[in-house]
Order: C-alpha cells, then sequence, then structure tokens
C-alpha cells in the first residue's frame, strides 16, 4: 500500500499555504524516528538532518530539508487520534485481508487477539486533566495507560489491532477509569470495526467472570482466559474434583528442541458457572503441566491454566493450549517489553501534550509493525543470510545508511517501482 494514500483520511489542520512539509512528510519523519530506535524526539536534530538525509527526504517528498521534531509535534496536537488510531488499524486489517496471517489462524478459522494493558508515561505531578492517579505512603504519581487488542500468531508477530487509553474524564472522578471499563469500550469499538472477523480473545485472569463470557457470546467471540487458583473458586473446585473420574481427558506427550519439553494436559468440559448476575455458563477447563530441564540438571515445573467456551478434545487439545491460551503472553513479550526496552521508548514522554502523545503512541505502534515485517521477511534474511544479532542492530543500520547512503535518481526510482514477494518466517 503506498504510503501517501493511507493518510488520505486525516485531516490537516494547517493553512495549506503556509505549509513547508506534507502531513506524509512529518508523519513519515515520526515513524522513522521509531524505526532507528532514536529514543527521543531531539534526536531528529542530532541524527536525521545531515545532508543525505536530507536529500534522500528531498526525493521523497520534494523539501530541501529534514524537519525538527518540535515541527512534528506542532502539527501532532492538532489531529485528530481516532483518524491516526483507523491507519494503524487499517495497516493490520490489510495483512488480514491480503492473506498474509491465514497460516497463522487457530484451527485454520480464528485469529487469537491478545488484550492487555500496560503503564506508558509517569509523573510525578500533574500532567493533564486525564491523569491516573495512585497514592501510597503520603505520594501521589500521576500516569498513564493503555489498552491494547494485539493480533498475535505463533511465529511472534503481535500486531497492534486497536488500541483503547485508559484515563479519567477530568482531575477529580468519582472513579477512576480503569482495564476492565477500558476493556467493554474496546470490545464494543473491535466489533463494529470487524463484525465478522473470526476471533479468539486471549486474555489475563483479570477479565474472567460473567460480563466477559457473556460479551464473548454476544459477540460470537470465542475465549481463553489465564485461571489462577483466586479466579473463579468453584470453577477451580469442580475442575480438581471431577479430574480423576475421567483419565481419558489426558494427554501426555514431548515437545521442544530434541524433545526435552515435557507436557501433561488435563481438562474438563461442561463445567457449570452461576455469575453475581445468576446468568449462567458453560465452560471448559484445560490445564498444562510442562516439565523442562533448568540451568542445572534439575527438572522444573510449570503450571498453565486456563478456561474457555471451546470443547476440548484429544484432537485439538495441545493446538489450543499452544497457539490460544499461550499466546497471551506476546503481548507482553512481542509486544510491550520489546517497545519499552527495544530502543522504541514506549515509556518515553515524546511530548506532554495529551494529543500529540498520543499520535506518537500510534506511530511507534506502526513503525514496530513495519520492523517485524522486516525482521521476518525473506529478504532481510537473503542480504544477511547470518543475521544481524539484534533488532537494536537493525535498527543500527538502517540509521546509518539512512544518513550516509546516497541513491542515485535512476536506482532510487528502481526501488520504488520494483515488486517483491515477501515470504515470512514460519517461526
Amino acid at each position: 500500500m503506498p504510503f501517501p494514500p493511507l493518510w488520505k483520511n486525516v485531516s490537516d489542520p494547517r493553512d495549506p499555504t503556509k505549509i513547508l512539509y506534507s502531513l506524509p512528510a512529518l508523519i513519515f519523519a515520526g515513524i522513522l524516528l521509531f524505526l532507528c530506535r532514536l529514543g527521543a524526539r531531539r534526536q531528529i536534530g542530532y541524527l536525521l538532518r545531515n545532508p543525505c538525509s536530507v536529500a534522500l527526504f528531498h526525493r521523497l517528498f520534494d523539501v530541501d530539508s529534514f524537519p525538527h521534531g518540535d515541527t512534528l509535534e506542532k502539527l501532532f496536537r492538532r489531529l485528530h487520534p481516532d483518524a491516526v488510531q483507523e491507519v494503524v488499524t487499517t495497516m493490520t486489517e490489510s495483512l488480514i485481508r491480503k492473506k498474509v496471517l491465514y497460516p497463522y489462524r487457530l484451527f485454520d478459522k480464528a485469529y487469537v487477539i491478545a488484550i492487555d494493558g500496560t503503564g506508558t508515561i509517569t509523573y510525578n505531578r500533574r500532567h493533564c486533566p486525564h491523569c491516573l492517579t495512585r497514592t501510597r505512603q503520603g505520594t501521589t504519581t500521576y500516569y498513564h495507560m493503555v489498552l491494547e487488542a494485539k493480533l498475535v500468531t505463533p511465529n511472534g508477530f503481535a500486531f497492534s489491532l486497536m488500541t483503547e487509553f485508559i484515563e479519567n474524564p477530568g482531575e477529580n472522578p468519582h472513579k477512576q477509569d480503569c482495564e476492565l471499563k477500558a476493556f467493554y469500550r474496546l470490545a464494543q469499538r473491535l466489533k463494529q470495526r470487524f463484525p465478522r472477523l473470526p476471533i479468539l480473545l486471549s486474555l489475563d485472569g483479570l477479565f474472567a467472570g460473567g460480563p466477559t463470557f457473556a460479551l464473548c457470546r454476544r459477540f460470537g467471540w470465542h475465549f481463553m482466559i489465564v485461571l489462577t487458583e483466586q479466579d473463579l473458586p468453584s470453577v477451580n473446585q469442580e475442575f480438581e474434583a471431577l479430574s480423576n473420574l475421567v483419565p481419558e481427558n489426558r494427554l501426555s506427550w514431548h515437545t521442544g528442541p530434541n524433545a526435552n519439553t515435557h507436557q501433561v494436559f488435563r481438562w474438563i468440559n461442561d463445567i457449570a458457572y452461576t455469575d453475581s448476575k445468576r446468568k449462567e455458563h458453560s465452560l471448559s477447563v484445560l490445564q498444562c503441566l510442562e516439565t523442562n530441564p533448568g540451568q542445572d540438571g534439575t527438572l522444573q515445573t510449570t503450571r498453565f491454566k486456563w478456561i474457555t467456551d471451546i470443547r476440548i478434545t484429544n484432537k485439538n487439545v495441545v493446538e489450543l493450549a499452544e497457539k490460544g491460551g499461550r499466546m497471551r503472553w506476546k503481548v507482553e513479550n512481542e509486544g510491550f517489553n520489546v517497545q519499552k526496552k527495544g530502543g522504541y521508548g514506549l515509556e518515553h514522554a515524546y511530548s506532554n501534550h495529551p494529543v500529540a502523545s498520543k499520535i506518537f503512541y500510534f506511530l511507534l505502534q506502526i513503525a514496530h509493525l513495519l520492523a517485524q515485517l522486516i525482521d521476518k521477511g525473506n529478504l532481510l534474511r537473503q542480504t544477511f543470510p547470518h543475521g544481524l544479532g539484534s533488532v537494536k542492530n537493525f535498527a543500527f543500520r538502517l540509521l546509518e545508511a539512512w544518513r550516509n547512503v546516497i541513491f542515485p535518481d535512476r536506482t532510487l526510482d528502481a526501488l520504488l517501482a520494483r515488486r517483491l514477494q515477501i515470504r515470512f518466517d514460519p517461526g
């Protein structure tokens, strides 16, 4: 999909007669900020305004300079976040529509959408009227959070599909916003935007309850939710009571490198659960005991446990656990952790303006999507058959290429006109 048309539905509020940089040009500069892992807006002035960078930017956008970071922030204050959010959603949607993600569907049908929240920016004083607050030992912290719906796959993709900002309506709300409230808003938006998309929600134990079960049933979604010993006591008790009575609901097998990972699955179907509103639900519980050799050679066992609306059998239990339940951790590992610790600077305040900060957040999601496609694509493997060592090394190479490589017009035109077929690492 060409770059400028992606932004055709994002209104530019500036006076057209006073514009030096087009909207796509400034958006591109913002995405490049994250692709090169610059870590701060001011780094644009130090690293992206050299002659070679300016020449390449001129070739792409017909301007004679590279925009300053403050120029980006000034425009981003005036953009509409919903319009930029739609661009992020459209990019992931295009991968679905073009069947790029078909091989990663659960049971060759459902896309696994992991929903989870994370903190983004923290302050020791109020940043804006929408700050969440937390007071401990007399000290108040002001912070912001987001709830992300990410499309996750077994090979490690974690693409932002939709974002819900967790924020208070004003400085002194009767009740603060929270992940659960944001979840219901996000789910409603997700259903409206993708009314026919086959979805399995992969969630943590915070969402284990009657309202989530009812919502998924109403929307036609499947779910797998982490079940801890503190969640739904009656369901846990019934699972333990019935497990020994149905020994056929058990599967043991070895997997992993050299088959040194031993997994034992147990499951119970048709567990009746009545929620606090007296609504009845029929659930299945799946438990996996996974034993691996530790670094010292001793065996270490980890327990995973989920509730789901899917009936579990010997034929689907492994895929359901591995490609359904355990996908939730990818929103943390391949998603939030990479964006926080991999150079993207998710927890850095790229702007203190409440609107501009959201725009930078969305551009970070776009950059992360593009970086994942590059990292797992066959073109990178062909160019660097021995790899680059880390994603940070890729960002460094990209930055140095942008700053130092001179492309003659004919070469650049040939690159932009070239049609390529990209294949992805199956994982």
